[in-house]
């Protein structure tokens, strides 16, 4: 009754009644009077018959009575079916005194129809009822009229077996519109699928079960199966699951209400899919393994096979060209055919998947039901590669929504893609610098057999600052070094070549090793210090660590400081492997504080092994198990050469993904014996000028080397007459006879020769440019107790 206000009844909440309300009967003579009066009509208005029959019924009313034909509160055309001529809303008095508002039909009878004791005939009926019941009634009655037959939701009534006992009219469109056909039928038989519960697929015929025993219902499960209406897509419902019982209270069965959910089921799984792809995808920083993530992120979920195919410069680290992608390799095949990957991939000009890579736009074998996508992989306007994904005949072709899902994973697969490369160009260009600045070969020298190892991480930060280095010195001794800088990538590996430089620079002017340190230090902190200057972090050095030792094989002795460096193993012949124990120092540019150096004896044949942290840092464990590994290794294989040692450590310690960069270098000293070094003391008299002289010439005989006799001797003249001049303490004549001849004068001052032009006036002032001349290499080292001037000469060609 459209347009009055409507409140439901008291009691109306309930839910329980479902008939109409009980409808009260009177009947009417001619001219009005009441000649009958029912029950009903007693409970009613509360008058008993006695009272109200033989008065006019116009009596009964406060108002007079409302024509309902053709009004606005016409009875609804689902409402109950009164058939008669009029109907009105009426305002009654009670018997109690307050106003029933009914609402009333009046049916005329059959003249037949006999009188009342007074003679009077009834000519008409008047039905009355209540008139907000009815209307609850009514709404009621349009409500179920309208699940039956308008709701889009589907009902259906399943009894025992999960067999079709009932559905309404949308659930008969989904069965294919004939419900006789499919009365009888199992669930399972009508819709194909599985009840998934709690993320687990159960039997519907036990759910429907379940629920007919336990009377609780189930309510927001998902239906995953297809209709008989559309058995090709597969179809998702969203349902709810409550017992029925009949009058008695017995269970006839159990109804579904369910809504199909397809469209935003498939959304749900479309985010979830995109999410879980932004979380996996790129994690390898590799081309190939992120095209392989795409792949397992992929299939089955959205698509059942997945190619992927990226452009050969990118995989070397390039960037390609705008316009094609040029040559392509498959670095990714889930379609479960023998694997393609690695192998040439080239399509045909016109082709869905040439159109896709030129035009830069998803592209499809057949655009009305596809079931195949080509997508291309572009970054910056430039195509990187193409990904193909593929459903099969069981499957769905690809709707709208999978296409922009399809754009979005090869827009991320692309960005990570692009990421790989330009982190593999870095690392390679990192590596190749690295390399390029570590030392191509050892040199080969009489003081010490030498073999090294150098690991890269294994690791997305690229190439990190370890290095090494053995440096040739006067006096046939040598220089050994590693350093480690903190760090990975062009800078690290920039700054690992600047120091290995400076260590070269300061070694080769005989510093000692606490001094080289020093300076070493002064020159990273200046840098550090101009970086910080200008507003920038170039991977300065800060935190970089070395240590540095000089071997000298005539004396057999070594020379140690170290810059928080971990210190070098050791093991002597017949001794167990040990660590030196050398002063701690601070890592280079973090501070001032001096640095010292400590002497250690070395017998010939004596193991020294230097290496960084990447070594030994074992995953999980802390550095001190990695040394007690490696001093296993050292002390099983003490007899080893330096090369297949090298090769064991290596071998023994790194058993895992290396983490840091591992440096080795693996040193076997030797000793220079007597018949190569022949050493003098010389008191300090112009006089002895001449023997000096004349013992050089005379070792030289026994040496077969006379050829080189009068360059010695003038060499032997000038730097001892030199040290005569200079020094009032014992003058030390040393000459050595190795790769080179190698004369040394030593003396007691630290003043620093300088090799000069002299003038034609001047009288002297021309032996050190004269040694200068004569030989191949000279110079000057410095020592706590003074100086040592030296000078190499070529040995001749046998």
């Amino acid at each position: 009754m459209e347009g009055l206000p409507f409140t439901p009844p008291a009691g109306a909440d309930d839910g329980a009644r479902l008939g109409p309300p009980p409808a009260a009967f009177a009947l009417l003579a001619a001219d009005g009077v009441l000649v009958g009066w029912s029950r009903e009509a007693e409970a009613l208005l509360g008058y008993p018959a006695a009272q109200v029959v033989g008065r006019r019924a116009a009596e009964l009313l406060v108002t007079p009575p409302s024509d309902r034909a053709g009004s606005e509160e016409r009875r609804p055309e689902n409402g109950p079916r009164f058939d008669g001529t009029r109907s009105a809303v009426v305002d009654a008095r009670h018997r109690a005194g307050h106003t029933v508002r009914l609402a009333v039909t009046l049916r005329p009878l059959s003249p037949r129809a006999e009188g009342d004791s007074a003679g009077r005939s009834p000519t008409a009926v008047l039905m009355a009822a209540e008139l907000e019941e009815l209307r609850w009634w009514e709404t009621r009655q349009a409500m179920l009229q309208g699940l039956v037959t308008q709701s889009p939701v589907t009902l259906t009534i399943y009894g025992p077996g999960a067999r079709l006992l009932w559905a309404n009219a949308s659930s008969v469109r989904e069965l294919g519109g004939d419900l006789a056909a499919s009365l009888g039928r199992s669930m399972t038989e009508l819709f194909p699928g599985d009840v998934l519960t709690d993320q687990h697929l159960v039997d519907p015929a036990e759910f429907v079960q379940q629920i007919l025993d336990t009377g609780e219902p189930v309510i927001d499960v998902h239906f995953r199966g297809r209709s008989p209406a559309d058995p090709r897509r597969e179809r998702v419902w969203s349902s709810s699951y409550f017992r029925l019982l009949d009058g008695r209270g017995e269970p006839v069965g159990v109804c579904e209400q369910s809504i199909d959910v397809t469209d935003h089921y498939r959304a749900q799984q479309r985010l979830a899919l995109l999410a879980e792809a932004g979380a996996r995808i790129g994690a390898s920083l590799d081309p190939s393994g992120t095209a392989a993530e795409l792949a397992r992120t992929t299939v089955p979920r959205y698509a059942d096979a997945v190619l992927v195919d990226v452009a050969a410069e990118v995989l070397a680290g390039e960037e390609p060209e705008p316009g094609t992608a040029g040559d392509l390799v498959r670095v990714a095949d889930s379609g479960g055919e023998p694997s393609r990957r690695g192998e040439r991939v080239a399509y045909d000009a016109g082709s869905a998947q040439a159109e896709s890579l030129a035009g830069g736009r998803t592209t499809a074998d057949d655009e009305a039901a596809p079931t195949r996508l080509y997508v291309p992989l572009t970054m910056r306007g430039r195509p990187l590669g193409l990904v193909t994904f593929v459903r099969g005949d069981e499957s769905e072709p690809f709707d709208d929504g999978d296409r922009a899902a399809a754009r979005e994973l090869a827009s991320r697969t692309a960005v990570c893609i692009d990421n790989a490369r330009r982190y593999r160009r870095e690392r390679t260009a990192a590596f190749m610098l690295q390399r390029s600045l570590l030392p191509r070969s050892l040199p080969e020298l009489s003081a010490v057999e030498t073999a090294s190892r150098y690991l890269p991480a294994d690791s997305h930060l690229g190439s990190g600052g370890d290095w090494f280095d053995v440096i040739p010195l006067s006096g046939a001794r040598v220089g050994l070094v590693v350093g480690d800088v903190v760090g990975h990538g062009l800078g690290a590996a920039a700054t690992m070549g600047r120091l290995r430089a400076m260590v070269r620079t300061l070694a080769e002017l005989d510093l000692a090793p606490d001094e080289l340190l020093a300076r070493l230090n002064d020159q990273v902190g200046r840098e550090a210090s101009d970086q910080r200057a200008q507003g920038r972090d170039g991977g300065g050095a800060v935190g970089a660590t070395c240590v540095y030792g000089i071997y000298d094989p005539a004396s057999r002795t070594s020379t140690w400081a170290a810059a928080g460096h971990l210190t070098p193993a050791v093991v002597r012949p017949h001794g167990a492997a040990d660590f030196l124990a050398l002063p701690p120092g601070l890592p280079l540019g973090v501070g001032r504080l001096p640095y010292e150096s400590a002497e250690v004896a070395l017998p010939a044949g004596s193991l020294v092994v230097l290496f960084t942290d990447g070594l030994v840092e074992a995953r999980g464990q802390g550095v001190g198990v990695g040394l007690g590994r490696l001093a296993a290794v050292l002390g099983e294989r003490r007899e080893s050469s330096a090369d297949p040692l090298c090769a064991q450590i290596v071998a023994e310690l790194v058993t895992d993904r290396v983490r840091d960069d591992a440096t080795l270098l693996v040193v076997r000293t030797r000793a220079l014996d007597a018949r190569q070094v022949a050493d003098w003391e010389l008191p300090p008299d112009p006089a002895l000028v001449a023997r000096a002289r004349a013992v050089a010439a005379e070792q030289l005989g026994r040496w077969g080397l006379d050829d080189l006799a009068f360059t010695t001797e003038l060499v032997v003249s000038e730097l001892v007459t030199n040290a005569i001049r200079h020094s009032s303490g014992p003058i030390g004549l040393r000459l050595i006879r190795d790769r080179s001849l190698i004369c040394e004068v030593s003396d007691s001052q630290h003043t620093s020769p300088h090799a000069r032009y002299a003038g034609n006036d001047e009288e002297g002032g021309r032996g050190l440019f004269m040694v200068a001349q004569l030989t191949e290499h000279w110079g000057t080292r410095y020592m706590p107790t003074g100086k040592t001037i030296w000078a190499e000469q070529a040995l001749p060609v046998p």
